[in-house]
């Protein structure tokens, strides 16, 4: 329970962290970038266990920040992506619309 608490805390930081490392438009703002970097902390916990073997820490360290930055950054580039193709389809289903 303890690994958990600590990786949404470190989600916290590391969403902050990958905003301002990967910045943009996106749209929900903080709560977003917040609740982003909490999956892509989970997300890069559960990597650097199971694909690098490291030990699971419950305390503060750099290597499990450096995960959750890592996973925050994957995250935020999936959401991302899937979010701009969702705007340019309905674009272009609007452009479509005008032109009939």
């Amino acid at each position: 329970m303890r690994n958990i608490l600590a990786q949404i805390l470190f989600g916290l930081l590391a969403g902050g962290i990958a905003k301002f490392i990967m910045p943009g438009k996106d749209p929900g703002g903080c709560l977003v970038t917040s609740g982003l970097g909490i999956v892509g902390a989970l997300i890069g916990g559960w990597i650097g266990h199971r694909v690098f073997g490291l030990t699971i820490v419950a305390g503060f360290n750099l290597r499990s920040l450096g995960f959750a930055i890592f996973g925050s950054l994957l995250v935020l580039l999936v959401y991302r992506l899937f979010i701009d193709r969702r705007h340019k389809k309905a674009f272009d289903e609007r452009v479509r619309a005008r032109d009939r």
